[in-house]
């Protein structure tokens, strides 16, 4: 009789939807610089709104606005998606340092406890707008 190998967990990082108010800028291997709006961060890579997608695998530097300063881990692009504003577009950290990642740690933590804190306050604004005429 064969047995089936044991799964390992895996645990996903924690993600935090920034909504796209966060303004990144991405520097490409070749120096040109774009801006992108960040929607989601986790400290394995994110989500980023730009107008015009990059190729798949294309390699670049993602420069995070943290605290006073700012974070440059070199990260890669994933498959694209279209959306009405342009193109969603993944990546994934591909060289982060384990003080850069204790810094991200540290960043998704506060805004995590601070979305909790704000959901106490008011629930309502956890809801979707739709939600929220009928409380």
């Amino acid at each position: 009789m064969s047995e089936f190998p044991k799964r390992r967990l895996f645990t996903r990082a924690t993600r935090i939807t920034l909504r796209g108010d966060v303004v990144v800028k991405i520097q490409l291997e070749n120096g040109k610089q774009l801006s992108a709006k960040l929607h989601k961060l986790s400290v394995t890579g994110g989500l980023l709104e730009i107008p015009d997608y990059l190729g798949e695998r294309v390699r670049v530097a993602v420069m995070l606005p943290i605290g006073a300063g700012f974070l440059s881990p070199k990260a890669e692009m994933l498959f694209p998606m279209w959306c009405a504003s342009g193109y969603l577009q993944p990546f994934r950290f591909t060289s982060l340092w384990a003080e850069e990642r204790q810094i991200l740690e540290t960043e998704i933590t506060e805004l995590l406890n601070l979305t909790v804190a704000r959901s106490a306050l008011n629930p309502r604004l956890c809801l979707p707008p739709q939600f929220r005429e009928s409380i």
